[in-house]
């Protein structure tokens, strides 16, 4: 949900019209809290699949996906089937936490989805329709079922936009819970990535607890994303995201996995969790499940179930249109093979980026899961930049370890080409000092550029392509199509997308970072 402030007419290839008096009229009317619009200036008007038609004509291929939760794409015929359905049949439209047949159809395929060990102990809570609700309520429950209020949560996190999703994640501006260091490769806290990056940050989330004197009594509970979305697009290891589960299980802490992003399919299994073998006590489920419309539950196991009635409650947790369209939605992916079909062609996207990368000295790291995928921008200083690699231009060497080496999977995640992790470049950093603690070469990553990708993102939608800007200095384009993506979609994705950072790398050179508009710039 990173914010750039648009070019205006130019983002839009200068087509003028009534849509431009509907943006004027929203840039007058609405908060400056506003995100997307500013840097996405079109007006949809009609949408179907992975297609968006804006008032002025143009049209556009969505890799935002209402940031994820569009599984199938916009107005597929199963949803729209599903909520005509409940609209021709008189049925009420919300009856708080009533039972109806629509919700009990809903619980009942979510069910069928559940990781093992879960399934069969599990309850759910309706949440208010947004994940952050859940997140609160997730915080609510093992708060009240330990007796204790700490919670552990992980550096680069995002959980929502409430008080206590804000608190556990990684922007906090007032520390309110114990923060651990998420494994990743390209920025590794350690400096070191890989295997031994995510053994040492297992090391310091034990050490944390263990030691009596670290300040941090026995937490509620630790709250995860399987894959950072909004810190970057990081798939946190397997082997690490075992190890959480026998830390915090040996512990009796609850783990609250947050799938509200990554579920459904989305990273090339039904639920993230589901590549580690992982089950966690508590999951945090929102966007996908709603099948487009609004809807967050948590479901979590049996015994943690002690709050009182109306512990936590909300007005609008008996939507029935979105249940409607999340039971269709649910069914239609797990029927149709769809987080395996995820899983192949973003292993094939991932593939083609990371070529594209090894080429192009600008592109610091590709990685992602399934359809989950980011490419890291950087600014690599001319000295540092291998003989004969521009900026970002074609023909440069294709060296070991380079964007074009796929065996440092997944930041370390083990996932391989079936689950479609990548992690990208040794090269795209700059020389390597050694780190006497592990034996080996300690990196140091290119400086982000975020003024490259807000460029990036202009020129994306030039070419008729959204997309979006995350990380941990919005420096990473974000890739998040629907799931019914066909394969010639994609290949028009990367053609845009590789075009567009050629283009945008080629003026950032020219012209010099310090000539780019900053994300948020006014």
């Amino acid at each position: 949900m990173a914010v750039t402030e648009s070019m205006g007419q130019a983002a839009s290839g200068e087509t003028r019209g009534p849509h431009e008096g509907i943006l004027r009229r929203q840039s007058a009317r609405e908060s400056s809290a506003r995100t997307y619009a500013r840097a996405l200036p079109i007006v949809p008007v009609r949408a179907r699949g992975l297609t968006i038609e804006g008032a002025d004509g143009r049209r556009y291929l969505d890799c935002l996906s209402g940031a994820g939760t569009l599984a199938l794409g916009h107005n597929h015929p199963v949803v729209l089937e599903a909520i005509r359905g409940v609209l021709d049949s008189g049925a009420p439209l919300s009856v708080l936490d009533l039972a109806t047949p629509v919700k009990d159809a809903f619980v009942t395929e979510l069910f069928r989805t559940l990781p093992p060990g879960l399934a069969d102990r599990a309850r759910v809570q309706f949440c208010g329709p947004a994940g952050t609700d859940a997140v609160e309520a997730a915080l609510k429950l093992v708060r009240a079922a330990t007796g204790r209020s700490g919670v552990l949560a992980f550096a680069g996190a995002y959980h929502g936009m409430t008080a206590g999703a804000l608190a556990v994640s990684g922007g906090a501006p007032d520390v309110q819970v114990a923060r651990l260091p998420y494994p990743q490769d390209y920025r590794c806290p350690f400096g070191i990535g890989g295997p031994s990056g995510a053994e040492l940050a297992a090391r310091w989330a034990e050490s944390l607890l263990d030691d009596p004197k670290s300040g941090v009594p026995l937490p509620a509970g630790m709250i995860l994303e399987p894959v950072q979305g909004e810190g970057g697009v990081i798939p946190a290891p397997d082997d690490w995201l075992r190890r959480m589960r026998r830390l915090t299980a040996d512990r009796s802490i609850p783990l609250i996995a947050d799938e509200v992003q990554t579920g459904v399919g989305r990273t090339g299994a039904f639920w993230a969790v589901d590549h580690s073998g992982v089950t966690p006590d508590v999951m945090v489920l929102s966007k996908a499940i709603g099948g487009s419309l609004p809807l967050a539950v948590i479901v979590y196991r049996d015994d943690l179930d002690t709050w009182q009635p109306g512990a936590h409650a909300g007005t609008f947790r008996g939507n029935q249109l979105a249940m409607a369209a999340g039971t269709a939605t649910l069914a239609y992916v797990r029927e149709n093979a769809l987080a395996e079909r995820a899983a192949t062609l973003g292993s094939r996207m991932l593939t083609r980026l990371a070529d594209f990368g090894r080429e192009h000295a600008c592109v610091g790291d590709v990685r992602g899961r399934g359809l989950m995928i980011g490419i890291e921008l950087v600014t690599p200083e001319p000295e540092h930049r291998e003989p004969g690699t521009p900026a970002c231009g074609s023909g440069g060497p294709a060296g070991p370890g380079g964007a074009g080496d796929l065996t440092g999977a997944g930041g370390g995640s083990g996932a391989g080409a079936d689950a479609g992790s990548r992690g990208v470049p040794d090269t795209r950093t700059a020389p390597a000092a050694p780190d006497a603690t592990m034996g080996s070469a300690a990196r140091t990553p290119y400086p982000p550029a975020p003024g490259l990708a807000a460029a990036v993102q202009r020129e994306c939608l030039r070419r008729g392509l959204i997309v979006e800007l995350g990380g941990r200095h919005t420096s990473v384009v974000r890739l998040l199509p629907p799931l019914t993506i066909s394969d010639e979609q994609a290949e028009a994705v990367l053609d845009r997308l590789t075009d567009a950072i050629t283009a945008a790398a080629r003026d950032h050179e020219t012209h010099g970072p310090h000539r780019q508009r900053h994300p948020g710039a006014g």
